[in-house]
Protein backbone atom coordinates (compact mmCIF):
# COMPACT_ATOMS: atom_id res chain seq x y z
CA UNK A 1 0.00 0.00 0.00
CA UNK A 2 2.77 2.46 0.97
CA UNK A 3 4.67 1.60 -2.22
CA UNK A 4 1.62 2.42 -4.35
CA UNK A 5 1.13 5.75 -2.60
CA UNK A 6 4.82 6.64 -3.01
CA UNK A 7 4.75 5.52 -6.66
CA UNK A 8 1.66 7.66 -7.28
CA UNK A 9 3.31 10.69 -5.64
CA UNK A 10 6.47 10.15 -7.71
CA UNK A 11 4.41 9.83 -10.90
CA UNK A 12 2.46 13.03 -10.17
CA UNK A 13 5.73 14.85 -9.38
CA UNK A 14 7.35 13.63 -12.63
CA UNK A 15 4.35 14.53 -14.80
CA UNK A 16 4.21 17.95 -13.12
CA UNK A 17 7.90 18.55 -13.79
CA UNK A 18 7.56 17.50 -17.44
CA UNK A 19 4.63 19.91 -17.85
CA UNK A 20 6.54 22.69 -16.04
CA UNK A 21 9.66 22.27 -18.19
CA UNK A 22 7.99 21.73 -21.55
CA UNK A 23 5.19 24.32 -21.41
CA UNK A 24 6.98 27.47 -20.28
CA UNK A 25 4.87 30.65 -20.35
CA UNK A 26 5.14 32.82 -23.46
CA UNK A 27 5.38 36.56 -24.18
CA UNK A 28 2.09 38.46 -24.04
CA UNK A 29 0.53 40.31 -26.93
CA UNK A 30 -0.04 44.04 -27.24
CA UNK A 31 -2.61 44.39 -24.48
CA UNK A 32 -2.59 47.82 -22.82
CA UNK A 33 -2.15 47.94 -19.03
CA UNK A 34 -1.76 50.75 -16.53
CA UNK A 35 1.70 49.63 -15.46
CA UNK A 36 4.47 47.14 -16.07
CA UNK A 37 6.13 45.34 -13.16
CA UNK A 38 9.64 43.94 -13.56
CA UNK A 39 11.31 41.90 -10.81
CA UNK A 40 15.10 42.10 -11.09
CA UNK A 41 17.18 38.99 -11.55
CA UNK A 42 16.97 37.74 -15.12
CA UNK A 43 18.48 38.83 -18.40
CA UNK A 44 16.09 40.66 -20.69
CA UNK A 45 13.50 41.57 -18.07
CA UNK A 46 14.28 45.28 -17.70
CA UNK A 47 14.81 45.85 -21.45
CA UNK A 48 11.43 44.16 -22.07
CA UNK A 49 9.77 46.42 -19.49
CA UNK A 50 11.30 49.50 -21.08
CA UNK A 51 10.14 48.30 -24.49
CA UNK A 52 6.57 48.10 -23.10
CA UNK A 53 6.88 51.73 -21.94
CA UNK A 54 8.37 52.86 -25.26
CA UNK A 55 5.53 51.18 -27.17
CA UNK A 56 3.06 52.93 -24.83
CA UNK A 57 1.51 49.63 -23.75
CA UNK A 58 1.83 50.87 -20.14
CA UNK A 59 2.17 54.32 -18.62
CA UNK A 60 4.58 53.53 -15.81
CA UNK A 61 6.98 50.84 -14.64
CA UNK A 62 8.08 49.48 -11.27
CA UNK A 63 11.38 47.64 -11.14
CA UNK A 64 11.14 45.69 -7.90
CA UNK A 65 14.05 44.20 -6.02
CA UNK A 66 16.67 46.75 -7.05
CA UNK A 67 19.87 46.55 -5.01
CA UNK A 68 20.04 49.36 -2.45
CA UNK A 69 23.47 50.34 -3.79
CA UNK A 70 22.03 51.23 -7.23
CA UNK A 71 21.34 54.93 -7.75
CA UNK A 72 18.60 56.03 -10.17
CA UNK A 73 21.13 57.77 -12.44
CA UNK A 74 23.21 54.57 -12.57
CA UNK A 75 20.11 52.59 -13.51
CA UNK A 76 19.26 55.16 -16.20
CA UNK A 77 22.78 55.04 -17.63
CA UNK A 78 22.93 51.24 -17.67
CA UNK A 79 19.60 50.86 -19.46
CA UNK A 80 19.73 54.06 -21.55
CA UNK A 81 16.69 55.63 -19.91
CA UNK A 82 16.23 59.37 -20.43
CA UNK A 83 15.92 61.65 -17.40
CA UNK A 84 12.39 62.55 -18.51
CA UNK A 85 11.36 58.88 -18.69
CA UNK A 86 12.94 58.17 -15.30
CA UNK A 87 11.06 61.12 -13.80
CA UNK A 88 7.64 60.35 -15.24
CA UNK A 89 7.49 56.68 -15.69
CA UNK A 90 10.10 54.51 -13.91
CA UNK A 91 10.01 53.69 -10.20
CA UNK A 92 12.76 51.70 -8.54
CA UNK A 93 11.76 49.52 -5.60
CA UNK A 94 14.50 48.71 -3.10
CA UNK A 95 12.55 46.73 -0.47
CA UNK A 96 12.36 43.29 -2.11
CA UNK A 97 14.98 40.58 -1.83
CA UNK A 98 13.10 37.57 -3.23
CA UNK A 99 10.00 36.66 -5.23
CA UNK A 100 7.65 36.83 -2.26
CA UNK A 101 8.88 40.29 -1.23
CA UNK A 102 8.75 41.39 -4.91
CA UNK A 103 5.03 40.63 -4.73
CA UNK A 104 4.61 42.54 -1.47
CA UNK A 105 6.52 45.54 -2.81
CA UNK A 106 4.43 45.44 -5.98
CA UNK A 107 1.14 45.26 -4.07
CA UNK A 108 2.07 48.32 -2.03
CA UNK A 109 3.11 50.23 -5.16
CA UNK A 110 -0.09 49.19 -6.99
CA UNK A 111 -2.20 50.50 -4.11
CA UNK A 112 -0.26 53.78 -3.81
CA UNK A 113 -0.48 54.41 -7.57
CA UNK A 114 -4.09 53.22 -8.01
CA UNK A 115 -3.14 50.67 -10.67
CA UNK A 116 -6.03 48.65 -12.06
CA UNK A 117 -4.08 46.49 -14.48
CA UNK A 118 -0.46 45.48 -14.78
CA UNK A 119 1.84 43.52 -17.00
CA UNK A 120 4.21 41.22 -15.12
CA UNK A 121 7.48 40.87 -17.02
CA UNK A 122 9.76 38.10 -15.83
CA UNK A 123 11.68 35.16 -17.24
CA UNK A 124 9.59 32.29 -18.61
CA UNK A 125 10.79 29.79 -15.99
CA UNK A 126 10.04 32.27 -13.16
CA UNK A 127 6.61 33.43 -14.37
CA UNK A 128 4.39 30.87 -12.65
CA UNK A 129 5.84 31.44 -9.19
CA UNK A 130 6.03 35.23 -9.56
CA UNK A 131 2.42 35.38 -10.77
CA UNK A 132 1.29 33.04 -8.00
CA UNK A 133 2.90 35.23 -5.34
CA UNK A 134 1.31 38.34 -6.91
CA UNK A 135 -2.11 36.70 -7.06
CA UNK A 136 -1.83 36.02 -3.34
CA UNK A 137 -1.29 39.69 -2.36
CA UNK A 138 -3.04 41.79 -5.02
CA UNK A 139 -6.72 42.75 -4.78
CA UNK A 140 -8.86 40.48 -6.96
CA UNK A 141 -9.92 43.39 -9.17
CA UNK A 142 -6.34 44.08 -10.38
CA UNK A 143 -5.82 42.46 -13.76
CA UNK A 144 -2.43 40.81 -14.30
CA UNK A 145 -1.12 40.14 -17.82
CA UNK A 146 1.72 37.61 -17.83
CA UNK A 147 4.50 38.59 -20.24
CA UNK A 148 7.28 36.00 -20.14
CA UNK A 149 10.78 36.76 -21.39
CA UNK A 150 11.96 33.69 -23.34
CA UNK A 151 15.13 32.02 -22.10
CA UNK A 152 17.06 28.80 -22.42
CA UNK A 153 17.18 27.52 -18.84
CA UNK A 154 19.30 24.58 -17.83
CA UNK A 155 17.63 21.44 -16.52
CA UNK A 156 19.09 22.31 -13.13
CA UNK A 157 17.48 25.75 -13.15
CA UNK A 158 14.13 24.24 -14.13
CA UNK A 159 14.45 21.58 -11.43
CA UNK A 160 15.17 24.20 -8.77
CA UNK A 161 12.39 26.55 -9.90
CA UNK A 162 9.87 23.70 -10.06
CA UNK A 163 10.57 22.89 -6.43
CA UNK A 164 10.37 26.57 -5.45
CA UNK A 165 6.97 26.71 -7.16
CA UNK A 166 5.80 23.60 -5.30
CA UNK A 167 7.00 25.09 -2.00
CA UNK A 168 5.27 28.38 -2.80
CA UNK A 169 1.98 26.67 -3.63
CA UNK A 170 2.20 24.53 -0.50
CA UNK A 171 2.94 27.61 1.62
CA UNK A 172 -0.10 29.30 0.11
CA UNK A 173 -2.30 26.30 0.85
CA UNK A 174 -1.31 26.18 4.51
CA UNK A 175 -1.46 29.94 4.91
CA UNK A 176 2.21 30.85 5.29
Amino acid sequence: MIRRILAAILLIWAIGFLWFASALPQPAGDQQTDAVIVPTGGAGRIPRGLEILDRRLADEMLVTGVDREVKPDEFAAEFDVSPDQMECCVSLGFAAVDTRSNAAETAQWVEENEVGSLRLVTTDWHMRRAASELDRVLPSDVEVVRDAVPSEPSIGSLFLEYHKLLASVLAGLIGL
